[in-house]
């Protein structure tokens, strides 16, 4: 009895932990149950230990809020730290919209209920060689979307045991289209598929073919598969609806970019007979997370009059963001989207960039240099590219790069880099330009605590 009379009142400790960046009501249940923990427990500590322990839940709820983080990992398209950054055009549209009402879903020349995205769906098809496009909130929710509607009455979906892919968070391609009712028609070994096996496969339960692009992986050696065009005759002449899901959906020359891998872009894997593809909207497209579809005017009106469309279809923020990003694409202004800027960006630059760092950084008690790197785009995307990059390398003087990185993650801004060489590693081309001021002020601020 006496343990738990020790236990402080909830207002003792809400007074104590004074302002913090949490609502009230959040910061109260957290010291409930916190408080609920030592009861079970036993033995109470003291009020300071306890009062430490609480603070550091605070801390580490603070820390779980979204945020901005400083990429320095290397990856471009960073999955865990929401893949492409957004154009500044992209994020001003957002916020207008955000901020008002809109047309979302309002005729402006009738004066009646009008179609959403109708601009943008006539611009993504433009933009992709298509007779017409669609978009819904991932490109995952586009594949079970296509999925769903093909195999209503025929419900084999044939495909390469080789593209039955593995995609970020576990999910697997095979998965997807088994949760949407469909049946998995796997052809072919895990290295080698023929047109033979398509044509065998194909049968009265034939819903579609679908063909999943390798983006996140590549085979070598003894591998090959039939090209789309060669697949597309076949589904022509069967009369099989034919799908391809490209995932990180290029719709332009990658090795304009300077890269020496080819994507496979929008407008030529239509132009061989595809019927419709997917892709996704955050990738190399540089836009918000989105799945969009394009491909026959027929295939995508019948999609959108599925049921399902209406669940997974895009917000006005989504669609303001994807809509600024595709009229970029359109005028070729590949500088102003983020992803594809930090692509150009040459080792001369970023070095240029890291000396300017050092400089500013030269009094504290850290040995830095400039050391070359390698860039991945990430995301799923052009898993061979490799870009040579400018890292910072910082090793502190009292404790170890190990405490560094965390203390920079744990910090605000949060800086996320690699340990290597027995460093902390901070890759320059995923540091934003306009980051590099907060970049120094995070390393003073985690240098300078004791």
């Amino acid at each position: 009895m006496s343990e738990r009379r020790a236990i402080p009142a909830v207002g003792r400790l809400l007074e104590a932990l004074g302002e913090t960046t949490l609502p009230r009501p959040f910061l109260s249940a957290l010291v409930r149950r916190e408080l609920a923990s030592l009861r079970k427990e036993g033995d109470v500590p003291d009020f300071g230990k306890i009062l430490s322990r609480i603070r550091a839940e605070v801390a580490r709820l603070e820390r779980s809020r979204l945020q901005p983080v400083i990429n320095g990992t290397g990856t471009i398209l960073h999955t865990n730290f929401g893949r492409a950054p957004l154009a500044a055009a992209a994020a001003a549209a957002l916020g207008q919209i955000a901020l008002s009402y809109s047309n979302l879903e309002y005729d402006r020349e009738n004066g009646a209920r009008g179609k959403r995205g109708a601009y943008l769906e006539r611009g993504l098809a433009l933009l992709c060689g298509s007779e017409a496009a669609t978009v819904v909130n991932n490109c995952a929710a586009a594949l079970v979307l296509v999925v769903r509607h093909f195999t209503r009455a025929k419900p084999e979906v044939v495909i390469s045991r080789g593209e039955l892919v593995q995609i970020g968070g576990n999910f697997r391609i095979g998965e997807i289209v088994i949760t949407t009712g469909g049946r998995l028609r796997e052809i072919g070994a895990t290295n080698k598929t023929t047109l033979e096996d398509y044509d065998a496969a194909i049968g009265p339960d034939t819903g579609l073919i679908l063909r999943v692009h390798q983006s996140n992986f590549f085979m070598s050696g003894f591998a090959d598969a039939p090209p789309n065009d060669e697949i597309a005759q076949l589904a022509r002449r069967r009369r099989v609806p034919f799908v391809a899901d490209l995932g990180s959906g290029a719709v332009f020359p990658t090795e304009n970019m300077g890269l020496t891998e080819h994507e496979p872009t929008a407008t030529e894997t239509l132009k061989l007979g595809v019927d419709l593809i997917c892709f996704s909207g955050d990738k190399i497209f540089g836009g918000p997370q989105a799945g969009i579809i394009v491909g026959k005017a027929r295939r995508i009106a019948a999609l959108k009059r599925e049921p399902l469309f209406r669940a997974l279809r895009c917000d006005k923020l989504i669609l303001a963001a994807l809509q600024t990003t595709m009229e970029a694409h359109l005028r070729k202004e590949w500088p102003a989207i983020p992803a594809l800027a930090l692509l150009q960006i040459s080792p001369e630059q970023l070095r240029v960039r890291g000396e300017e760092l050092i400089e500013q950084l030269v009094s504290l008690p850290l040995r830095l240099r400039l050391v070359e790197s390698e860039t991945e785009v990430g995301g799923g995307a052009l898993p061979r590219s490799r870009i040579g990059s400018i890292a910072l390398g910082l090793r502190p003087e009292r404790f170890s790069p190990n405490e560094l990185a965390i203390r920079l993650r744990q910090g605000t801004p949060a800086v996320v880099g690699y340990i290597s060489g027995g460093e902390v590693r901070l890759d320059l081309r995923t540091v934003l330009p306009a980051q590099d001021e907060l970049l120094a002020g995070a390393l003073r601020t985690c240098l300078e605590r004791p």
